[in-house]
């Protein structure tokens, strides 16, 4: 995975989540659908959890709950894009080619029956990119359970708008 292909990845998954949060309903209540907070919560959480890998910073502790409302998780989550970026503009191919072991793959030890391989950092990167975008469909289900109509989000779509930049919704 080359600096400009993971780049690419991450400015659509910011623009994506950013559309996605500007749909979300109740972003200011104190009693927020549990299911969409913790589908939110969860993939928010992951990608922290990568840039303290990256960063040797310290894994935060989940807890969807935490959030009395959606806007806090928002809040929460959004300064993630920038420091992420930044940390992975400062990668150099070289780095991206070397080995990053995730703590928590002794999960999929327990659940294969192997143990994992150990991923490169680019591919670290990419597996944000690609698991948002997993959970980033689940949130789409949910809006439409909830009767709201989820956007166009797919990679493609963001390539026939020209590549927008993020417009996060205000807090």
């Amino acid at each position: 995975f080359s600096l400009e292909v993971l780049s690419d990845l991450h400015a659509h998954m910011e623009w994506a989540d950013a559309t996605v949060w500007a749909v979300v309903p109740e972003t200011t209540s104190a009693t927020p659908d549990p299911r969409l907070r913790d589908l939110l919560a969860h993939f928010h959480f992951t990608q922290q959890s990568f840039l303290a890998l990256w960063t040797g910073q310290k894994q935060p502790g989940f807890d969807a709950v935490r959030f009395a409302t959606l806007a806090e998780l928002r809040a929460w989550a959004h300064p993630y894009y920038q420091q992420a970026l930044t940390f992975l503009r400062g990668r150099s191919a070289a780095e991206l080619a070397t080995p990053c072991p995730v703590p928590w793959a002794r999960l999929f030890e327990r659940q294969a029956g192997r143990p994992p391989s150990i991923p490169t950092l680019g591919e670290t990167y990419f597996q944000v990119t690609s698991h948002t975008t997993y959970h980033r469909a689940q949130v789409n289900t949910r809006l439409r359970e909830l009767g709201v109509a989820p956007p166009l989000v797919d990679y493609i779509g963001w390539l026939w708008q020209g590549r927008p930049a993020a417009t996060w919704p205000s807090a």
